[in-house]
This record gives C-alpha cells, structure tokens and sequence, in this order.
C-alpha cells in the first residue's frame, strides 16, 4: 500500500480553501458591478417608464448579496410585486437566482416564486449583459403576473 503524505494532503486543503475564498470574494465583487453597471440602470429605465403610467417603483441593493426591483399597487403606496435577483451563499460563479413575490390585493398575502435569475445564461455573460435584458424580464415577470390577477377566477 502506497505511504500517504499527510502533510501534503494538508497543504493542498489550505490552498484549496484559500482559493475557493478567493472565488467567493470575486464573485461577490463580479456581482456588485453587475448591480452597479446593469441592474440599477435597469430599475432606473423602468421606473422612469412605470412613472408615465403613474406607477411607483423603487429598489433597494443589499451589498454582495441581493437587489429587489419592487412595483407599488397604482395610486398606492403598498407595495405589490418584487424582483430580487441575488447571489446563493458561498457562490463561486455568478449563478444568480430569482424570487418573484406578488399579491393581487394590498391585503392579500403574497405569492412567491422562486427559480434561476435568466436559465441558460451562462456565469461568465451575467457581466456582458445589456440593462434591457433586465428591463425585458422584470416586464415579462410583472405582465403575466398583472395578466394571471386581472383574469384569475377567485
């Protein structure tokens, strides 16, 4: 039986561990550009637009972590849908997720849906992205939720 090396097997373990927490500080920063670079100037663009329907819309960063695009019921200040993208605990590569929260009514409960930010865009586009990729989901997220609500039996 071939002699094991302990001491070698536990350096490539500290430096296995160095590295992954390297990844995890550059995916948080890769992140933070994308918030900073795409996603703002998106929520930016379509609060503007929203403004000419008279509707509010705001959102809100939490640095390294998540960014939530939130739509208010029209003519009020209770808020309605939410689109937050973030990034998963101890990420190593931007594989964003998405959790979509509605309600129908101020004093319904929400529904909330969780799945992957954009399926099939690879980590390594995240950062190449256009804003209006992000604009263009947030619409397509709001209007099918907006168009299940208005047509919805109960």
């Amino acid at each position: 039986m071939p002699k094991i090396d302990w001491k070698k097997e536990l350096e490539n373990h500290f430096e296995n561990v160095r590295v992954i927490a390297q990844c995890q500080d550059e995916t948080v920063g890769d992140f933070d550009k994308f918030c900073e670079f795409i996603a703002e100037p998106a929520f930016e663009s379509l609060t503007e637009e929203l403004a000419r329907y008279r509707i509010k819309s705001e959102h809100q960063k939490t640095k390294g972590r998540s960014i939530r695009f939130t739509v208010l019921f029209p003519g009020a200040k209770d808020e309605q849908f939410h689109y937050r993208i973030s990034l998963p605990k101890n990420a190593v590569e931007l594989r964003l997720k998405l959790q979509i929260k509605a309600r129908r009514t101020p004093k319904a409960d929400y529904e909330t849906t969780d799945e992957d930010f954009m399926p099939g865009l690879f980590p390594f586009k995240v950062l190449r992205m256009d804003k209006d990729e992000v604009v263009s989901d947030v619409v397509k997220h709001y209007t099918a939720f907006r168009y299940t609500a208005l047509t919805s039996p109960d």
